[in-house]
């Protein structure tokens, strides 16, 4: 986003002086923090605190708060990172790191989805709103490009919402295009750090430039041979909204895999499951084959959703088998 430049952006961290802040850009190679005097520099992250007992791709992510130093060389640089109070999180897809940190300290976590051109699969978003739940930040669902649907995928979307906020899941019908449910769906992220994420192609950048007036963020084509999106975001950005909070803007994702799962934890992930799960024979229930389980009836009679059951034992499957992360979810 171009934003015009402040007296303050030019302010500088001088000799042993060390201030706090907040990171709203990671480019990968370099990290923008937003101090509390106003000003913002441009950072880099020492290079023992960048690998001291640090297991993820990156050590700092958008949202984090942060104390900055000045050092010898004229640079600037991030010498510790605040305990978070929440984050979302997923499996890497670089073999030698184990998971990568999409945006800390959320009020909520929105999934962006679409039913076609990109199609966002079930087990996608059951994946997310799990992470969600794991690690304590509050999720939502938005069903963009409404305006590209028929009568079936009207039905289709009314029955998504109706499942997931059954569930406990708000979900808004929008469309960045012609502007349907922008208002509502705004009046929730007013005043919130909001995580944007989804798949390439589900409209996420054209949802941004629409509730932000100005952020001009680039937008893609989806492939016609592929039905998929292309990457438009590079790096992760915090966003301003016009009436007060931030929304985080992060590259498109195509798989979502979890990360420090236990077995004996996934149901209480699920929260229809979680609930159900309570009146099993036995409390260490898998809820796979064993005798008295109230789950598995719950699905056949259609109390939880075949899909989510679906998706969760496909966690399951995930934690005894690592390397089926891969798999594009």
């Amino acid at each position: 986003m171009t934003r015009k430049k402040s007296k303050a952006d030019s302010a500088r961290i001088t000799g042993s002086t060390t201030l706090t802040g907040t990171v709203v850009r990671n480019t990968g190679s370099a990290y923008t923090v937003r101090l509390d005097n106003g000003a913002e520099t441009s950072c880099r992250v020492k290079g023992n605190f960048r690998i001291k007992g640090i297991r993820t791709t990156n050590p700092v992510a958008v949202g984090d708060r942060v104390t900055v130093a000045h050092a010898a060389d004229d640079a600037d640089y991030i010498i510790a990172v605040e305990p978070r109070r929440n984050y979302i999180i997923r499996r890497a897809s670089n073999l030698s790191k184990e998971s990568h940190i999409l945006a800390a300290n959320l009020d909520l976590a929105v999934l962006v989805a679409s039913l076609k051109d990109p199609t966002t699969p079930t087990t996608f978003i059951d994946r997310f709103l799990a992470t969600a739940e794991a690690y304590g930040v509050p999720a939502a669902i938005a069903l963009n490009k409404c305006d590209t649907w028929d009568d079936d995928d009207r039905e289709l979307a009314d029955g998504i919402k109706y499942l997931y906020e059954s569930i406990g899941y708000p979900v808004y019908i929008v469309s960045a295009k012609s502007g349907e449910g922008l208002d509502s769906f705004m009046e929730n992220l007013r005043g919130k750090v909001t995580l944007f994420a989804g798949n390439s192609g589900v409209g996420k950048s054209s949802l941004i430039n629409a509730l932000v007036p100005g952020a001009e963020l680039r937008t893609g084509a989806i492939s016609d041979v592929h039905h998929t999106g292309m990457h438009t975001t590079t790096f992760s950005e915090m966003i301003p909204l016009p009436d007060g909070g931030d929304i985080i803007d992060i590259p498109g994702i195509r798989g979502f895999g979890t990360i420090d799962f236990e077995i004996s934890e996934v149901s209480h992930y699920f929260p229809e499951i979680f609930r159900t799960g309570r009146g099993c024979r036995y409390s260490d229930c898998k809820h796979i084959d064993e005798p008295g389980c109230a789950v598995i009836p719950a699905v056949e009679n259609h109390y939880i959703s075949e899909s989510r059951y679906a998706s969760y034992l496909s966690i399951l499957d995930e934690i005894r088998d690592p390397s089926k992360y891969r798999k594009p979810f």
